[in-house]
């Protein structure tokens, strides 16, 4: 161990996602095996501002593997990215002698954390959110759990649509990337997915691709959009006008966000927040936890954020053979 780490702070930020408890547990459990106190900072960068506080111990971390949300809480602090609220963050940190923060969450979290690394706070970030859109990494927590809960509702949409001889176009999060939209849609054998890395052609993505599967004898079609890419209302009503189909539009929304988390959510936030003390111990700070290729290594936050993440190609022209011929 490089440096003398005796205590350090667990928090969430940002959208939650399914594996953060898994997460925070792992965190705390590693803490109490490295001979570390840990203290829980809830509601996210507020509440280390506001010194909301709770002492962990294994106790503390029972039973929250297999739960969806977050036992931190969480929030987004429009007062932390002032440097008055920056320093008073740091002045708790300072008087609850903590060296070091792991910071549960997604590209806003890690800001965060780089801030309060310019005041001399070791940080690490551990990536959580259901839209997989942190560069450096290849999965993110809550990605897995997310995608299965939008399959599971779009395997219960077909049947309906099957059986009225239907169009359902289905809305799902993501922001601004189509990666989650994408997976799910590959998943389901979407007749057509949106996704906001590929300018919408209408015509091209959307109506002939179901006539073509009218052609092909089907006569009920899924139409998955990212939230990024389009308004599925919207959609519902150009292809309405259209072709006169009759949609039944679903958003999926928040829904997305919460549930049991998937066993590869599980595993992988036990094994970030392991990394991410490890990291800490070690005397690191700014550091991103990734998985590449199935294993976990840390980047530089800077480096780790200043990368963009594209769809992948190869998942695209996937879809584009089961959905466009």
């Amino acid at each position: 161990m490089k440096n003398a780490v005796r205590r350090i702070g667990v928090l969430t930020s940002g959208g939650d996602a399914p594996g953060m408890n898994a997460a925070i547990r792992s965190v705390v459990r590693t803490a109490i095996y490295r001979g570390i106190e840990c203290v829980g900072i809830r509601r996210g960068w507020n509440g280390l501002i506001h010194g909301d506080i709770l002492k962990m111990n294994a106790s503390s971390v029972n039973h929250i593997i297999s739960s969806g949300g977050t036992m931190l809480y969480t929030a987004r602090s429009q007062e932390f990215m002032t440097e008055a609220g920056q320093l008073q963050a740091v002045n708790t940190c300072r008087l609850l002698g903590l060296d070091g923060i792991v910071a549960i969450g997604g590209d806003g979290t890690f800001r965060g954390c780089q801030a309060l690394s310019q005041y001399g706070i070791s940080v690490v970030g551990v990536p959580a959110t259901i839209d997989n859109d942190i560069a450096c990494t290849d999965y993110t927590l809550g990605y897995d759990t997310a995608s299965n809960t939008a399959v599971e509702a779009i395997d219960k949409l077909r049947d309906t649509m099957q059986s009225h001889e239907r169009c359902s176009v289905v809305e799902v999060m993501g922001r601004n990337a189509g990666h989650l939209a994408l997976y799910v849609g590959l998943a389901v054998g979407a007749t057509a997915v949106l996704v906001p890395e590929k300018p919408l052609d209408f015509e091209n993505d959307v109506v002939e691709k179901i006539r073509i599967s009218r052609l092909r004898d089907k006569t009920h079609y899924v139409i998955v959009v990212a939230e990024g890419a389009a308004s599925a209302m919207e959609i519902g009503q150009r292809i309405k006008d259209t072709i006169a189909l009759d949609p039944r539009v679903t958003v999926l929304g928040h829904i997305q966000r919460g549930g049991t988390p998937s066993a590869r959510d599980r595993v992988m936030a036990t094994r970030m927040g392991y990394q991410a003390v490890e990291v800490l111990a070690e005397g690191h700070t700014n550091r991103l936890i990734c998985a590449v290729r199935g294993v976990l290594e840390d980047v530089d936050m800077a480096e780790g954020l200043a990368m963009k993440k594209t769809l992948s190609e190869q998942q695209y022209r996937v879809l584009e053979a089961m959905t466009g011929v």
